[in-house]
């Protein structure tokens, strides 16, 4: 069976040889290098090449980003600019004003062009795919289905005070939002029906902390949850499944998520309660059992077990996946230096060698 052949599989719960794994979050270049036999030299005069030979060693199905640090001075994608959603230089004044003056909805829809960047969107998939080889390339698809993170574009303070107290305004972003995520949707969509892209896609928006939610449920029930079920048929008219990445306290939204139709979760934080146990009580909307992207945590599993509690943890997870879940097996989040290299090549082992 190829990779391509047990990810799907696995997507729909039919018969696999075994576990897939999925690659692209290991954001320590050494242990890149350590992997493809390179330098680090080397790594960073080609970090998507160097990474993808890494991920080809370790039997990787499918990879679905290629994390790379900003710079040698740090790890995953952060670096002192990162921040830069806390403030934007924007006042709430001038960010209310940008709002009133950009389309709306309907206008995104009407102006898009449906060809154009869709032979964009394909162009990105086909040197993907070339560079992958017999992995499977499935990019993460960050703000389909229906943007929320406005905060990206006003910074943290105004888009809080936007959804607190200015309702019209709030719910023009979230209509953008809707529009643009189903349009984006509509690319993907496209793609799997080309064979371009799998059935299984991750996507989502980061707005929850460890505590939970950091918008009400009550809102994102009324004005952002009919954008995304919106936003996400053009995936599951195309037999998709969309899987949901789960930061922080996802647990007050996990039904509202199911109802508007997504498939699957990535992730999990055991510390937020958000954990596999937790997730195998749920199924779809249509009472199928859930695509898991994980269950692998970065904090409180991989970081701090020894290589053998590593191989068990695996196995045990496999095991209680099975007729309940359907499980591509990755990690919660980025590979990060407090990470030990031999606890990464154990996690891969357990299936490989079950």
């Amino acid at each position: 069976m190829n990779s391509l052949e047990r990810l799907e599989n696995t997507f729909y719960g039919k018969p696999r040889d075994r576990t897939p794994l999925l690659g692209g979050w290991i954001s320590v270049p050494r242990y890149i290098c350590r992997i493809a036999g390179v330098n680090e030299d080397a790594f960073w005069a080609d970090p998507f090449t160097v990474s993808i030979a890494a991920y080809k060693k370790l039997g990787m199905d499918g990879i679905i980003d290629v994390i790379v640090p900003r710079s040698k001075e740090d790890f995953r994608i952060i670096d002192a600019n990162s921040y830069r959603r806390a403030e934007t230089g924007l006042s709430l004044e001038d960010a209310l004003e940008d709002i009133e003056k950009r389309p709306g909805a309907a206008e995104l829809e009407a102006a898009f062009d449906f060809e154009g960047e869709y032979a964009k969107f394909r162009k990105g998939l086909e040197n993907g795919r070339a560079a992958c080889g017999d992995m499977v390339y499935m990019p993460a698809q960050w703000g389909a289905g229906a943007k929320l993170q406005w905060y990206d574009d006003y910074g943290y303070e105004s888009f809080f005070i936007i959804v607190a107290a200015y309702p019209d305004h709030a719910k023009k972003l979230m209509e953008m939002g809707g529009a643009t995520g189903r349009l984006k949707n509509r690319l993907v969509a496209q793609a799997v029906r080309e064979g371009l892209y799998p059935h299984g896609i991750l996507l989502g928006e980061d707005i929850c902390s460890q505590q939970g939610p950091m918008i009400s449920p009550e809102f994102l029930e009324e004005f952002y949850a009919p954008q995304l079920k919106k936003g996400l048929e053009p995936l599951l008219e195309a037999g998709c499944k969309p899987v949901w990445h789960s930061d922080g306290n996802v647990r007050p939204l996990i039904d509202m998520l199911i109802a508007c139709g997504i498939q699957g979760f990535q992730g999990f934080q055991p510390e937020c309660g958000m954990t596999l146990e937790y997730m195998l009580e749920h199924r779809t909307r249509e009472g199928e059992p859930l695509v898991i992207f994980g269950p692998m945590a970065v904090t409180t599993e991989l970081p701090v077990m020894s290589p053998r509690e590593v191989k068990k943890r695996v196995r045990d997870v496999i095991a209680q996946c099975e007729g309940r879940a359907n499980l591509v097996l990755f990690t919660s989040n980025t590979i990060n230096p407090d990470i030990p290299f031999e606890n990464l090549i154990a996690m891969y082992e357990a299936v490989l060698e079950n």
